[in-house]
């Protein structure tokens, strides 16, 4: 990796070079492989983790057995669930899965608390994404309650097609992104294919009608 991790991350270039330092040599940079599961619950938060490159699936299982997607971390990101459960000392209480390959800087405890006393530039980076995360969970919460499940499955589909048209999920995987049952995900694909919106095959989705998706999906500002 050319040059210093740090500046990846644009708040922490504001570091002064002496806090700069400790964090440089506090952190080492890691190796995560796709699939593995970076932290569990009852585990104890011990390093805050800062993603260069890959993404993180953070997802909490209720007590009937099913998975809740809360959010993702990407690069450039790191997981406020972790900074929740350092600043506490409590155990995680939700999962991470890493969905690709994950390269990822680990900042320990005891470095994390030093800089987190010392370094108002480390603090406004830690809690500026924690306040964005916490919005972020505010609106998932809201959907759940508040917004109809064909909308928000239509608005998915489109995220999760970005520019293209295919969408490698199953229905369970979308069932626990939106907090659904299987099933209820099932039915609403069968209506979408039913309008000549989507084709389906094991594990794929394909999008065909576009326009009928994303008219669904602007539908929620109208309600």
């Amino acid at each position: 990796m050319e040059g210093s991790w740090v500046d990846r991350f644009p708040g922490l270039q504001q570091l002064p070079p002496e806090h700069r330092a400790i964090l440089e040599k506090g952190s080492k940079v890691i190796s995560v492989p796709e699939g593995t599961q970076v932290f569990g619950p009852g585990q104890s938060a011990d390093n805050l983790l800062m993603l260069l490159e890959g993404t993180v699936r953070v997802q909490q299982t209720s007590d009937t057995g099913r998975e809740v997607f809360l959010y993702r971390v990407n690069g450039g990101e790191s997981c406020v669930l972790t900074t929740a459960f350092m600043i506490t000392f409590d155990d995680y209480s939700a999962e991470g899965i890493a969905e690709t390959d994950v390269l990822a800087v680990a900042i320990p405890r005891a470095t994390f608390d030093e800089l987190a006393g010392l370094s108002k530039p480390f603090r406004d980076v830690i809690f500026a994404a924690y306040s964005r995360r916490m919005t972020d969970l505010f609106t998932l919460i809201d959907d759940i309650v508040f917004q109809r499940m064909d909308v928000r499955l239509a608005a998915r589909l489109l995220e999760l097609a970005g520019d293209g048209d295919t969408v490698k999920a199953t229905h369970q995987v979308l069932g626990n992104e939106l907090g659904t049952a299987r099933e209820v995900i099932s039915r609403t694909l069968s209506e979408f294919q039913r309008r000549g919106w989507i084709e389906q095959s094991r594990g794929t989705l394909r999008i065909i009608g576009r326009e009928g998706l994303e008219r669904l999906a602007r539908s929620s500002s109208s309600m």
